[in-house]
C-alpha cells in the first residue's frame, strides 16, 4: 500500500542518515503532538513574520529548493502518521485498549497539524477538501470510539467494537493516503508548471533537479509525477534547441520516472522514441545527452516491464537507435558512458533477433571485446556484465562463431572475472559474467573450429576449477551449472581434452548428479 511503501522508504533512509540528526529532525513531528493535546488539537500559533513548517513565499518558484523542502516535509509528516496508524493496527489486534485511545489521539493531532499547516503553505484545492473533510472526521471518530472502550470490561462489546474501530481505521488510512497523494501532485504540478512555462534555463533545471530527487523517493513518486505530466513536459524541453544544456538532465530524469509503466505510456504518446533516436543519432549532441538517451532506451527496453506495447515504435527507430549505441560504445570517453550504451543494447538483444543481426553486421563482438581491454571504459564487473549478455544472445546467430573466433580468447577471460572488492553487488556481477560467458561458450562450441580454438586456449581447466571450487564462483549454483554445460559440450567434440578422473565426475554422470557433487564439495585447504 501507499502508506507501507513510505514506512518503508523512510525507515531504510534512517538507518542511513546520523541518528543524533534523524532525532533533530524528527523531533518536532513528535513532539508538537503533546502540547496539541492540551491545547485540543489546535495548532501553536505562531507571528506573522515567523512561517509555519509549510508556509512557502510565493508558488513555489522564488526558493531553490521550496518546492522539494515542502514534499519532503510533506512525507516526514505521513510517515508519522502512517506509524502511529500501523501501531494502531497492531495494538487493536491485541486488545490493549488503553494503548489504542493513546494512538488514535496522537494520530488524530498529527493529521490535524499537517491539515491545517498544508492548508497555511498552500491553500487546500477544491477537490482536497471533501477528502480532507473526511478525514478529519473519521479521525475524530476514531477518538471517541476508541475513549468508550476504556470504560468497559464487557468482552462481547469490545469485540463488536474491534470490529468497528479496524473498519474506520481501514477507512482512515484510505483517506489519509488518498489526501496525500492529491497533496504531492498538487506540489508536483508546480515544477512541472516550471519546466513547461518558464524561459529561465535557471529556473527550469532547478525544477528538474528537484522531480529528479523525487524520483529517488519510490515508485509511488514516480507513479505521480508521470501521471501529472512530467514526461511529456522533459521530452519537449528535449526538442528544443536553445535548451540543448538541460538535455542531459532531463533526459536522467525521464529515465527515472520511466521504472515505472505509467512513465513508459506517457514516453510513447508523445513518440518519446523518435526523439530519443533524434538525440542519439545527433553526433553534435554532447555525450552526455546520448549516455543519459542510452539510459532512457536501457530503462524502457528492461526485461522485467510487464507491459511491452511501447516495444511497437521502438522497433520502427531500432536500426538507427542500434547503430548509435555500438557507435557510443566504441567512442565512450569514460565508464559510465559505455555502461549507459552497452545496457541499452544488452535489453534490446532480448526481445528481437533483429538487433542481434544488426550488431553482428556493425562488427559488435570486435568492438565490444576490445573495450573489454580498455580500463578508460570497461572498469568495473558491471559493464562487462552488459558485454557479456550481448554475445550470449548473439552467439544464438551461427555467423557469430567466426567473429568471436577472431578476438584471441578474450571470451575466456571474461570466465576467469573475480570481484576486486567484498561488496556483495560487485560479487552478484562477478557471478553474472562467469556465467554467461559460460553459456556463450557452450553454444558457440557447437562450431568445431571455436571448441578446438577454446581447448587451446585452457578453457577446459579454467571450467573445471569454477566447477570444483564453490570459492571461485562464489558458491553460485547458476554459474556451476552453466560451467559444467560447457564443458560438457566441449567433451563432446574433444573427449581426449578432459583428464580421466575429471570425466568420470563431471561428465559421465547425468548433468544433476554432478551438479549435486560439485554444489556439496568441500574445499581443500591443504
Amino acid at each position: 500500500t501507499f502508506l507501507s511503501v513510505f514506512v518503508d522508504h523512510f525507515r531504510m533512509h534512517a538507518i542511513q542518515v546520523d541518528s543524533v540528526q534523524r532525532w533533530m529532525e524528527d523531533l518536532r513531528h513528535m513532539t508538537e503532538v503533546e502540547c496539541m493535546c492540551v491545547l485540543q488539537s489546535k495548532p501553536i500559533g505562531v507571528d506573522e513574520d515567523s512561517p509555519g513548517e509549510l508556509i512557502v513565499s510565493g508558488a513555489g518558484a522564488t526558493g531553490d529548493h521550496v518546492t522539494r523542502d515542502n514534499l519532503q516535509t510533506l512525507l516526514k509528516r505521513a510517515l508519522v502518521v502512517s506509524t502511529e496508524l500501523g501501531k494502531m493496527f497492531q495494538r487493536l489486534e491485541r486488545g490493549r485498549w488503553q494503548r489504542v485511545h493513546g494512538t488514535a489521539v496522537r494520530a488524530n493531532c498529527h493529521v490535524r497539524s499537517l491539515v491545517h499547516e498544508y492548508s497555511a503553505a498552500r491553500g487546500t484545492p477544491a477537490h482536497m477538501q471533501k477528502y480532507e473533510t473526511a478525514l478529519l472526521e473519521k479521525c475524530m471518530e476514531l477518538t471517541v470510539i476508541t475513549e468508550r472502550c476504556l470504560h468497559t470490561d464487557d468482552e462481547y462489546f469490545l469485540k463488536s467494537m474491534k470490529e468497528a474501530i479496524h473498519e474506520i481505521l481501514t477507512d482512515v488510512s484510505d483517506s489519509f493516503s488518498q489526501m496525500i497523494d492529491m497533496a504531492l501532485a498538487n506540489e508536483i504540478q508546480i515544477l512541472i508548471k516550471q519546466v513547461e512555462e518558464s524561459d529561465d534555463v535557471f529556473i527550469i533545471e532547478n525544477a528538474i533537479s528537484n522531480l529528479l530527487s523525487l524520483t529517488q523517493d519510490g515508485p509511488q513518486l514516480c507513479s505521480i509525477i508521470a501521471k501529472e505530466g512530467a514526461v511529456v513536459a522533459l521530452l519537449k524541453i528535449c526538442r528544443q534547441d536553445c535548451f540543448s544544456s538541460l538535455y542531459a538532465h532531463a533526459l536522467r530524469t525521464v529515465a527515472s520516472i520511466c521504472c515505472v509503466e505509467e512513465g513508459i505510456t506517457q514516453l510513447e504518446k508523445v513518440d518519446g522514441v523518435l526523439c530519443l533516436a533524434d538525440i542519439l543519432t545527433d553526433e553534435a549532441c554532447a555525450e552526455a545527452a546520448r549516455a543519459e538517451a542510452a539510459a532512457v532506451v536501457a530503462q524502457i527496453t528492461s526485461p522485467h516491464h510487464t507491459s511491452t506495447q511501447h516495444l511497437a515504435s521502438f522497433l520502427e527507430s531500432m536500426q538507427d537507435i542500434v547503430t548509435a549505441l555500438i557507435k557510443l560504445c566504441e567512442s565512450a570517453s569514460c565508464g559510465e558512458v559505455f555502461l549507459l550504451a552497452s545496457a541499452a543494447l544488452a535489453n534490446i538483444t532480448f526481445f528481437d533477433s533483429m538487433a542481434c543481426e544488426i550488431l553482428l553486421q556493425l562488427n559488435a563482438v570486435h568492438i565490444l571485446l576490445q573495450a573489454c581491454r580498455d580500463r578508460q571504459r570497461v572498469d568495473t564487473p558491471y559493464s562487462k556484465d552488459q558485454v557479456v549478455t550481448i554475445l550470449a544472445n548473439l552467439s544464438v546467430l551461427e555467423q557469430s562463431a567466426s567473429e568471436v573466433l577472431q578476438e584471441n580468447g578474450m571470451l575466456l577471460l571474461l570466465l576467469g572475472e573475480k570481484p576486486s572488492s567484498s561488496n556483495p553487488s560487485e560479487g552478484a556481477a562477478c557471478e553474472r559474467v562467469q556465467q554467461k560467458a559460460a553459456v556463450t561458450l557452450a553454444r558457440l562450441s557447437r562450431d568445431p573450429d571455436v571448441a578446438q580454438a577454446a581447448i587451446q586456449l585452457q578453457a577446459v581447466p579454467r571450467l573445471i576449477e569454477l566447477c570444483r571450487s564453490p570459492a571461485e564462483r562464489n558458491n553460485s549454483d547458476s554459474v556451476l551449472v552453466a560451467c559444467l554445460a560447457a564443458l560438457r559440450r566441449l567433451a563432446a567434440g574433444c573427449p581426449d581434452s578432459i583428464a580421466p578422473s575429471d570425466h568420470q565426475q563431471l561428465i559421465k554422470p547425468r548433468l544433476v548428479d554432478s551438479f549435486l557433487l560439485c554444489s556439496n564439495m568441500e574445499e581443500s585447504f591443504v
